[in-house]
């Protein structure tokens, strides 16, 4: 039987796809609704010491539906998401009072959030943590550019509760290694990562923003952000000691999977809950169960940061390797063709049979690997693995 079960800083989640600090889990009734809807945790929206004025409209799609063309070939579709949003709305005071008792009934373990200041989290540290709290996330979203500050507030609300803190980084630093290592002697876990940003997408059939935000800007999260969040947990699990939460762009089993590759213990899910709804949480757990049965693996541990190995310093391999094709595999879909911009692939008819199979042409391969990625039956490969 697979073990989706993972214990953090000493906190146990049944399972580890958890919420993340935003929309879905932006009071006590929300975050009920997520652990009916099978999270392993409940991360609640980061709170401040002064409510936020959360400017409207402050969320949307980026070119909604719009399918990824290969050559003229409708391959994919895919979408990124922007945001305006700040902190909590409501005062922590109601948090306090409430929202976190609320949660605190499911039965699940329960992370406050909190920023961003070492002033607003001494303050807010000891109040969350008598409001029964399991954990406390603290954002570094505003902070800036300079690793000191930020350790600054982990040394802040270190000193200030007993439970364990975690630090959420954001992606627009320069090199994220030396704010992880910078944090690490005071938290007892990274959560990698924010959403991105500054950025702006205009409306062309009106020339106006589609957020409110001031100059229209907003800030990067879905599909488009799992690459970098990707880079960044594997950056910071090679880099730290302290266990790592990816966040960024999951939205399916294969997505949290992937994170977890890369080190993460755990992973939390924002936009997907958006998009979808908390049953996202339950779905993206048992297609993770089901990956790690299809593939014999027994516990999340047996994935836990086995892509590291193959992310050296240095690349693994400069020169051209052309890509086999397995013909049981192939369908003669002609994607990959129409995907070579070095036309060193054609459709050739196999010998005892009518079917048509890709073929490369060595000489003129480059060994980019596109074909390889973009194959949908996966039938591409290189030889050497």
């Amino acid at each position: 039987m697979v073990d989706l079960s993972v214990e953090i800083a000493g906190i146990r989640f049944r399972n580890p796809v958890l919420t993340a600090a935003g929309p879905p889990s932006r009071d006590g009734e929300a975050l009920v609704e997520a652990a009916r809807g099978g999270a392993g945790g409940l991360v609640a929206k980061t709170i401040s010491v002064r409510p936020a004025e959360v400017p409207r409209p402050c969320m949307a799609v980026v070119d909604r539906d719009r399918p990824v063309k290969i050559r003229g070939f409708p391959a994919y579709t895919t979408y990124g998401f922007l945001n305006s949003e700040l902190w909590s709305d409501i005062p922590y005071q109601r948090w306090i009072e409430r929202e976190y008792a609320l949660a605190k009934g499911t039965g699940l373990p329960v992370i406050a959030s909190i920023g961003y200041t070492p002033e607003d989290v001494a303050k807010l540290g000891p109040l969350v943590e008598r409001a029964g709290v399991d954990g406390i996330e603290f954002s570094t979203h505003y902070v800036g550019f300079d690793p000191k500050p930020v350790a600054e507030v982990a040394k802040t609300l270190r000193e200030s509760v007993e439970i364990p803190i975690f630090a959420k980084l954001s992606p627009h630093l320069p090199d994220i290694v030396p704010f992880a290592k910078a944090v690490e002697p005071y938290v007892d876990g990274i959560v990698a990562i924010n959403t991105y940003g500054p950025t702006l997408h205009i409306d062309v059939e009106t020339g106006k923003p589609l957020l409110g935000g001031r100059y229209g800007y907003g800030w990067l999260s879905g599909p488009a952000l799992k690459p970098i969040a990707v880079r960044c947990v594997a950056e910071i699990s090679k880099a730290v000691r302290v266990p790592v939460i990816g966040v960024g762009g999951i939205l399916c089993g294969r997505d949290a999977v992937e994170h977890i590759m890369a080190g993460a213990y755990a992973v939390q899910i924002c936009t997907g809950a958006i998009l979808e709804g908390p049953g996202i949480y339950g779905r993206v757990a048992k297609e993770i169960e089901e990956f790690l049965r299809e593939h014999g693996y027994d516990s999340l541990e047996d994935i836990r940061g086995m892509a590291l190995k193959w992310l050296p310093e240095k690349p693994l391999r400069t020169v051209a390797l052309a890509p086999e094709v397995d013909v049981e595999r192939c369908t003669g879909c002609g994607i990959c063709e129409r995907a070579c911009v070095y036309h060193a692939i054609e459709m050739v008819e196999l010998a005892d049979s009518r079917r048509k199979v890709s073929k490369t042409v060595v000489e003129k391969c480059y060994g980019c690997g596109l074909c390889v990625s973009i194959c949908p039956t996966r039938a591409r490969y290189f030889p050497e693995g």
